[in-house]
Order: C-alpha cells, then sequence, then structure tokens
C-alpha cells in the first residue's frame, strides 16, 4: 500500500464536496486562452458532477484571457491594466466554461469575490447560502476573485489560492484539489534541482514549510508554490485535506480521488476541524492590530484554554474598534491566537494590566469580563 493509500481510505471515504481550482498555468499560454484544454478538464469535473458531489471550479485565466483581447504581449505589470484584462477576459472564460458545461447537461454560476466580501460576516453568510442554494439546484459554482474592483487580490493572494482555501472553508467541503503545471510538492525546486524529491504526503501537524523550497512563478500566473503550501496549510486548519496535483494529465481528478492511486501531493489535515466561524476568523479576516500579553497570558489561553483578560494585556499596537480582529502576541512576538476583541485600542489602552472587576470603575461602564472571549478566539500557532 502507498504513502497516500494509507490515508485516502479514511480520509476520502465520504466525500460530498470538493473545491476545486484551476491555475492560469493550465488554462492559458503566453497569448491568451488555451481553449483546447477546457473540454478534458470540464468532462472530468463532469465525472465528479455525475457521481453526486457538489463542486465548485475556483478558476484563473480571466487576466491571462484579457491580454489577447486587449492586444498585450507580455502580462500587464500594472494593477489598472490587469484589471482592464481581468474585466475582458472574464466573458471568454465564462463564456467557454457555458458551452463546455452546457454540452455535459450541467448548469453553471458565476460567483465573483473579494477579499472584503469573506471579511464581512453578513456577506460571508450571504455567500455561503447562495452556494449551498445552487448545490442544492445542482447548479456548479465556477467562482473568481473580483479582479476588476481589487488591488491585493492581484498583488499579494496568489492566484486564487488563497480565495479556492477559504471558499473550501465557506462550504465545509471534504476535500480541496489544487491543479497546478507541476506534480507537487517537491523537497527542492525540481526546475533548479535535478535531485529534487516530490513529497507523496505531508503531514501539516509536523511541517511549517521551512523543510521545503518553494521559489518560482509561473510567466501567466501569479501564484508559486509558496502561495499554494499556504492555502494547504488553510485548508487543513479547518480539517480539509489537500491535494496538488498536475492538471495537465488526463484524468488527474479520477486518480485523485482513487483511493488506491498515488497522485501529486496530499496534505493531511490538522487535528479537529475548526467551526467555520473560527476558520473565518483565523483565516479570513485581516487582523487590524496587535494584543501583547505577558506568559502567564499564553499559558492560561493555549494550556488552559480560558478567555483573554485585562489583566495580562501589556501592549496594544493599531488602532481598532471593538469587535475587530486582532493578533495575539507572547513578549517575544510570536503569534499564537487571533480573535474578536470586545473593546476597542483606546479602550485596552485604559485597561491594561487590570482585574477584570475594575473595568467598569475605569471606563464607567463594562461591556464583558474578557477582552476576547474564548469562542472568538482562535489559535493559530506556538
Amino acid at each position: 500500500m502507498s504513502a497516500q493509500a494509507a490515508h485516502k481510505g479514511s480520509l476520502f471515504g465520504r466525500l460530498r464536496r470538493v473545491v476545486l481550482k484551476v491555475g492560469s498555468s493550465i488554462l492559458a499560454h503566453g497569448q491568451g486562452l488555451a481553449a483546447g484544454r477546457l473540454p478534458g478538464l470540464v468532462r472530468e469535473i463532469a465525472t465528479l458532477h455525475g457521481r453526486g458531489l457538489d463542486v465548485v471550479l475556483v478558476s484563473s485565466g480571466a487576466v491571462a484571457a484579457g491580454v489577447a483581447r486587449l492586444g498585450l504581449r507580455t502580462r500587464p505589470k500594472t494593477v489598472p491594466q490587469r484589471q482592464a484584462a481581468a474585466a475582458v477576459g472574464q466573458i471568454d472564460l465564462m463564456a467557454l466554461y457555458e458551452e463546455h458545461f452546457d454540452r455535459a447537461g450541467i448548469r453553471v454560476a458565476q460567483i465573483l469575490l473579494t477579499h472584503e466580501d469573506l471579511a464581512s460576516r453578513k456577506r460571508y453568510l450571504n455567500a455561503h447560502h447562495t452556494i449551498e442554494t445552487l448545490f442544492a439546484a445542482r447548479v456548479l459554482p465556477i467562482a473568481n476573485e473580483n479582479d476588476t474592483v481589487v488591488t491585493d487580490e492581484l498583488t499579494t493572494f496568489g492566484d486564487n489560492d488563497n480565495l479556492s482555501a477559504l471558499i473550501a472553508g465557506l462550504v465545509e467541503a471534504d476535500l480541496l484539489v489544487l491543479l497546478s503545471d507541476i506534480d507537487g510538492l517537491y523537497t527542492r525546486n525540481p526546475n533548479l534541482h535535478p535531485d529534487a524529491e516530490l513529497v507523496r504526503v505531508v503531514d501539516m501537524n509536523a511541517h511549517s514549510g521551512a523543510d521545503f523550497e518553494m521559489d518560482g512563478r509561473s510567466s501567466v500566473g501569479t501564484g508559486g508554490m509558496a502561495s499554494k503550501f499556504a492555502a494547504a496549510r488553510k485548508g487543513c486548519a479547518a480539517g480539509i485535506p489537500t491535494v496538488i496535483a498536475h492538471g495537465l494529465r488526463e484524468g488527474v481528478l479520477a486518480r485523485v480521488l482513487d483511493p488506491v492511486a498515488e497522485e501529486g501531493t496530499l496534505f493531511l489535515p490538522q487535528g479537529d476541524r475548526l467551526t467555520r466561524r473560527k476558520h473565518w476568523i483565523a483565516y479570513t479576516l485581516k487582523p487590524a492590530g496587535t494584543l501583547v500579553v505577558d506568559h502567564g497570558a499564553v499559558d492560561a489561553v493555549v494550556r488552559g484554554g480560558r478567555s483573554l483578560l485585562p489583566s495580562g494585556l501589556r501592549r496594544i499596537d493599531g488602532k481598532f474598534e471593538g469587535g475587530a480582529c486582532v493578533r495575539c502576541t507572547d513578549p517575544d512576538g510570536r503569534e499564537f491566537a487571533r480573535g474578536l476583541v470586545t473593546y476597542g485600542a483606546a479602550e485596552l489602552e485604559r485597561i491594561k494590566g487590570q482585574q477584570s472587576a475594575d473595568i467598569e470603575t475605569i471606563l464607567g461602564y463594562k461591556l464583558t469580563d474578557e477582552i476576547i472571549h474564548r469562542d472568538d478566539l482562535v489559535l493559530t500557532g506556538y
């Protein structure tokens, strides 16, 4: 039995929902969309859909498609140029998907999201309900970041890798699959080191990424192995096994789901699955500030399962209001948790180091005894 097969049986035994991310390197080349690759990809996805699985397709390629439409010789370097290319290319991309999925008897829907959509709890839940309704109607959602109205996604998040992991948590997927133009995670960059070895299984409880070299980017995409590893970590933190595999190989999805076949790199999920809300706190929200606490408070939260109280608070970095997401670090700057603060930064400055019983005397009111309640706190390391 292979290393992967030893885990696939238990992890893939009751698959019902899969998030599939297809990178630009699969769908595009330097001159635009590689339209000839779509029929085979759609057939493989249609097979999963025909088995009764709910599938969300997170598709890159809009910017690359727009490059040809705009007559550009190379991938645009400025954000406005990329946004314009995405606006033009998204039409071509969705038209091709609709054509090929229609031939397979599958209806599709377009979902355009930004980080801010998922950072808002109300909009996050709206997106969840919308996708659930599409699933119930057996419609296949095709998601992409709304590149025409954002900037961070075009420069930071890594070509939909991050989005696919967030959507996997959003829909409580049972599997996240990242298809790229590489076999999986290698010990070193195989383009530079012929002796690099393909890693078939990665236990995310034991690896931070420092054990592997993950440099290199595609000429038609913005992601690299580092962004895929980060996406795998987010997925695994939500209890979702993740696979990175070569998307240009025929039958790749069937082999990924085959319990006895080895395909790509399988990342094993970490511990118990986080609730959807806690995953949202830990991986979707952007921290608005940092709370530095003493070692006693760290121990109480990490080992004692306690809420964070003002008595252990030593420093507040950033300006934020109550309800904001913040990082929690020890005195040496090591992050151990993220959470939603009950009090704003100005209020925390006044009550830091004080006992909870004194909050009302100091502020003139008291919302809660805790500055971050345990239900709003997620351990992220340490």
